[in-house]
């Protein structure tokens, strides 16, 4: 729990920065069947939680994000905070299927 925490902080502080959407979120972002704006993904950056940190992830040290934009759905977002940015990316709606109830664990198939 200690290290969500951390790595709330360091999104956090990265974003006040700047928060650059990478295409692979965008893409995601705009597909028809979900399309998230971009002030819900600033609201899960301010108002949610780490659920699961990649501190070994390829693309750098990333954590993924739980929380709630428009109408409450919940919407996971991955960032990888930098020195001078937060890079996002991914966004997206998460599958009842794969997580638990409250969408904070992935669930064993």
């Amino acid at each position: 729990m200690e290290t969500e925490v951390e790595i709330l902080i360091q999104v956090r502080a990265a974003a006040q920065q700047k928060i650059l959407f990478l295409p692979h979120a965008l893409r995601q972002m705009l597909r028809p069947d979900r399309i998230i704006r971009r002030t819900e993904v600033r609201r899960v950056i301010t108002e949610g939680e780490a659920i699961e940190e990649y501190p070994k992830d390829a693309r750098g040290h990333s954590c993924l994000l739980l929380g709630f934009g428009d109408q409450g759905r919940p919407i996971h977002v991955v960032c990888a905070p930098r020195e001078d940015y937060l890079a996002i990316i991914t966004a997206y709606l998460p599958d009842v299927h794969e997580w638990s109830s409250d969408f904070r664990k992935r669930v064993k198939k």
